[in-house]
């Protein structure tokens, strides 16, 4: 394996794993935001806005009710728990159209990458409609898989791939591998971003990530660890969001110190999910 070249950045501090109950917060404020209203958006906006008029104005809400703070966002249960779903993607193999059919278990309570979420399968639809000739023997690695659906239509199509993600979601990839009988092309591993990358994981070929900018604290750690990964423009990055909040422009505000990127322009796709606000990348290291 090709020894890894050093960095430059100063090094960053972990972010600890977050506790169940601050993914499920997480997860089902995502999921208010997936399912809100052209009003709800505007009433999100209108609170964007006011935030940066004034940063504080939260703090000098009436705080008469000493327990207020605890009931402002109520921890909701998951509402997703050990379900198995099937989603088909349409492949091009050996020329051949073929569709690849990927059973995907879902559970929230890891936390919300235990679900699907929609950049990963416009991601994973990508990479399908390329075909296996652009993808078989390569090594790949998906950083912030949650369920690895991802890296698994990339294994069905004949990769060599690492799905990686914090050890609570390791269960769940694992299953996933299992069900879809790709424990000859799909490995599961732990990656902590901002920290070393473990030995065991080759120098990727290709770096596949979908919905991984929606944690502000982790958008440093996320670019730390591409820089870790990616040396030069040999490395393939591929890398889809869905823009939530204002708030994501930070991440690329970090990401263009050491990256360039251009929209994918040969997804036939392009005009419809770009109408649900996702975007699909190509990555370069500067």
């Amino acid at each position: 394996m090709q020894a890894r070249q050093s960095s430059q950045l100063t090094p960053l501090p972990r972010v600890p794993a977050l506790d169940p109950a601050a993914t499920r917060l997480i997860c089902t404020l995502l999921r208010s935001l997936e399912e809100a209203s052209p009003r709800d958006m505007l009433d999100l906006a209108l609170e964007e806005e006011l935030d940066e008029l004034d940063p504080l104005r939260h703090l000098r809400e009436d705080d008469s009710d000493e327990d207020g703070a605890a009931h402002l966002v109520p921890v909701q249960p998951p509402s997703i728990r050990n379900q198995t779903v099937e989603l088909i993607f349409h492949a091009v193999t050996d020329t051949i159209p073929a569709p690849i059919t990927i059973k995907l278990s879902v559970d929230a309570s890891p936390g919300c990458g235990g679900i699907a979420w929609p950049a990963g399968e416009v991601l994973g639809s990508y990479i399908a409609r390329k075909g296996s000739e652009s993808l078989r023997g390569k090594n790949v690695l998906e950083l912030g898989s949650g369920t690895g659906l991802v890296g698994l239509v990339a294994g069905a199509l004949g990769a060599h791939v690492w799905i990686t993600d914090q050890a609570p979601l390791l269960g769940i990839m694992k299953q996933n591998v299992s069900l879809n009988h790709l424990a000859s092309h799909v490995t599961v591993a732990e990656l902590n971003w901002g920290e070393p990358i473990p030995a065991d994981i080759p120098r990727p070929d290709l770096i596949l990530a979908a919905d991984c900018v929606y944690f502000e604290p982790a958008f440093p750690l996320l670019v730390q660890t591409l820089v870790d990964l990616v040396s030069d423009r040999s490395t393939e990055v591929l890398f889809c969001y869905k823009k939530r909040r204002k708030a994501d422009k930070r991440f690329f505000a970090f990401l263009k110190k050491e990256f360039t990127w251009e929209e994918v322009a040969d997804d036939p796709e392009r005009e419809v999910y770009s109408r649900e606000a996702i975007t699909l990348l190509h990555l370069y290291r500067k």
